[in-house]
């Protein structure tokens, strides 16, 4: 195969999915995979299809794509997007190409995504995303495996809260590498002043801080397998709303620097129940000074949950946790003025938005 005909071939196979304006379905009580299928004019293989669906149980809440929307019709990569690598193989065969990439059409900032990968040769491709090299962030442009099996792979993303230009994203296949960008939109929240005593204020300076800060990040740092195998749930089993949502950027005390709110808060009596928002690893567990009452689960593939303030921390360091299953309560421990409970959701070390994690195996 020549270079002109290869490159050809790789444009059409290097697909983009573009999320705008999609089609979905809230799974209700009593739904099964047939009777949404039929409802919908579509059939269960097809919504297995766009939903990578591993089997046939569905969750109420669960969010199902619509065979047929926006989202699950590509839109071929521009030329412009294609960058081949310094050396194509002169002896290319059509098991090089058969690669489908889809990534949303548009982001948030803070916000996590999943670039899809698909076809044969896609557990061997390689993932990063250069844009991070001029990112405050933990190892930016770190090579990715995708994470899947049978032809369909995914990689997480995330849009560092602050950053407002393009998400650049690089796919190697072989020797050949496709690169294309999605567009990233501020949350355009006010600042939110706390005001908060000095009693509270002054644990940002607690010496212990050191110690609390080397565990998160040690925890960050994880690449372990992918654990959960169903969507993910919520923390509190009856959230009561929310008390400062995520990404709201905040001043603790007057005069002092804004900062990023980088999880959800959610109020709840003291002794409220908190449930692990999915399976995985506790690999952290303790009372420190400013996260409170901490419980960090890994989750694998780069992705923890960290739910802050707890009164009783019931989990242990090295514990499998189930969904669902009681990890602690709800409390005012660490660097809070009331009861409640701040859920994180990180991808590689980052925040992203908790709530773009529920009741899905992935985020969009």
């Amino acid at each position: 195969m020549t270079r002109r005909v290869f490159r050809r071939a790789l444009l059409v196979s290097l697909l983009l999915l573009g999320a705008a304006g999609a089609a979905s379905y809230t799974v209700k009580a009593g739904d099964t995979l047939y009777s949404v299928a039929r409802a919908n004019t579509t059939t269960v293989a097809e919504l297995t299809r766009v939903n990578r669906l591993s089997g046939t149980t569905l969750e109420v809440g669960q969010v199902l794509m619509l065979p047929g929307s926006a989202a699950s019709a590509p839109a071929v990569v521009t030329p412009a997007q294609i960058t081949p690598a310094p050396t194509v193989p002169s002896t290319g065969t059509s098991s090089l190409q058969g690669v489908t990439v889809r990534v949303p059409a548009n982001l948030k900032m803070g916000e996590g995504f999943t670039l899809r990968l698909s076809g044969a040769r896609a557990g061997q491709a390689t993932v990063r995303f250069p844009s991070e090299l001029g990112e405050d962030v933990r190892r930016p442009a770190e090579v990715l495996k995708p994470v899947g099996a049978a032809g369909e792979f995914v990689v997480p993303g995330r849009v560092v809260l602050g950053k407002t230009t393009p998400v650049v994203y690089e796919v190697s296949v072989g020797g050949d590498l496709v690169r294309g960008q999605i567009p990233v939109t501020a949350l355009d929240q006010p600042i939110q002043h706390l005001n908060l005593p000095g009693s509270v204020t002054n644990k940002l300076q607690d010496p212990a801080r050191a110690a609390e800060e080397a565990a998160v990040e040690k925890a960050y740092a994880r690449r372990t397998p992918q654990v959960w195998s169903r969507p993910f749930a919520p923390a509190l089993a009856a959230a009561r709303g929310t008390s400062s949502g995520f990404g709201q950027p905040r001043t603790y005390k007057a005069g002092g620097p804004v900062a990023y709110h980088y999880g959800t808060d959610f109020p709840a009596p003291t002794g409220t129940p908190i449930l692990a928002v999915n399976d995985g690893t506790v690999v952290v567990a303790g009372k420190y000074p400013v996260r409170g009452g901490l419980v960090v689960i890994d989750h694998g593939a780069g992705v923890v949950s960290m739910y802050f303030h707890q009164s009783r921390v019931l989990a242990k360091v090295g514990q499998k946790v189930t969904r669902g299953q009681k990890i602690g309560e709800v409390g005012t421990t660490g660097l809070s003025a009331g009861p409640h409970l701040h859920l994180e959701v990180r991808v590689r070390g980052e925040a992203t938005n908790p709530s773009g994690w529920m009741n899905r195996l992935w985020p969009r």
